[in-house]
């Protein structure tokens, strides 16, 4: 199974930018977009349930709601 990515990043223009660099690699990797630090949170306990871990964790360091 290929471990994803998770990107936390809330400027939609520098997700787009991302997501178009990852798909010109052609990387293989499914890509987990969190739009802020508290949908990031999210992810933990699914984690702690045994769902495999992102390969890589690209995290903005400036987010809304939880930074």
């Amino acid at each position: 199974m290929t471990r994803s990515i998770l990107l936390v990043e809330d400027n939609p223009v520098d997700v787009d930018l991302t997501l178009r660099a990852f798909a010109r690699r052609r990387l293989g990797n499914p890509i987990q977009v969190a739009r802020d630090g508290e949908e990031a949170l999210t992810w933990l306990p699914r984690w702690e349930a045994g769902e495999p871990l992102p390969v890589v964790i690209l995290l903005d360091l400036k987010l809304p709601r939880v930074d």
